[in-house]
């Protein structure tokens, strides 16, 4: 993994790529033209969304409810895999909502967080060996409005969303499925239970498609290492 970082006021560091356009193209990962995918995004729509922001929402219900939440290690899986697979870690759930955003005309770009492994530990108790040590995040954000809207803000401000408690990384609920009812606060905006900017070691940037930022700096775990862990965690409920 190839880091070049600055370091910012005693917190997480910062990449020197600050800002990047988003974009509405297919990717090898976000191939939103594969019939499989413009067929769920299809389905999506026929819900009748009046407004971009209801579009997305409506889509991450739908892949809440049809994709299977797994611990997986694959990040440049295509989301056409996913769906076929009825199965995906956080990241390649996220993954899904960009190129179905994408495949709306819905602009997105991602936000690379360096997170502590450290962060998963409370969920895999007796995996902590296979849990790497940093974890490369691909956190999406998507243009309403003219305005870049984070993933974590979808359905409303953070400051609002964090009355509904934090997000202790244990049990059922995901990363993915938190952010419909709690603050994923990765910046400590919200001074609050919901502050997840501990965990986070380095600020990677911003990068106009995740392809982008996983071509710079890597995915977690080399390919030698990921595929023996990647099929034992890929078994486990995310």
């Amino acid at each position: 993994m190839k880091l070049a970082l600055l370091r910012r006021g005693g917190g997480a560091a910062v990449s020197p790529r600050k800002a990047a356009a988003g974009s509405v193209a297919a990717t090898p990962i976000l191939d939103w033209r594969h019939p499989r995918v413009l067929g769920f995004a299809a389905e999506v729509q026929d819900a009748d969304p009046c407004t971009d922001r209801t579009f997305l929402i409506t889509a991450h219900q739908l892949i809440a409810a049809r994709v299977r939440p797994v611990y997986a290690l694959n990040e440049r899986q295509p989301v056409s895999t996913t769906l076929a697979l009825g199965r995906g870690s956080c990241s390649q759930r996220l993954a899904l909502l960009e190129a179905v955003a994408r495949g709306h005309g819905i602009a997105s770009r991602v936000r690379g967080l360096l997170i502590d492994g450290r962060f998963w530990h409370p969920r895999f108790p007796r995996l902590r060996p296979l849990i790497p040590r940093q974890v490369v995040l691909a956190w999406p954000e998507f243009l309403l409005d003219d305005q870049w809207t984070a993933v974590s803000e979808l359905y409303g401000e953070l400051g609002a969303l964090r009355a509904g408690g934090r997000f202790a990384n244990t049990g059922g609920e995901t990363l993915f499925d938190a952010i419909g009812r709690t603050a994923v606060d990765w910046d400590g905006s919200t001074c609050s239970s919901c502050d997840l900017s501990g965990h986070v070691l380095a600020d990677l940037g911003y990068f106009a498609a995740r392809d982008d930022l996983f071509d710079e700096h890597g995915q977690t775990l080399c390919l030698p290492a990921r595929i023996p862990a990647d099929l034992i965690m890929r078994r486990r409920t995310a």
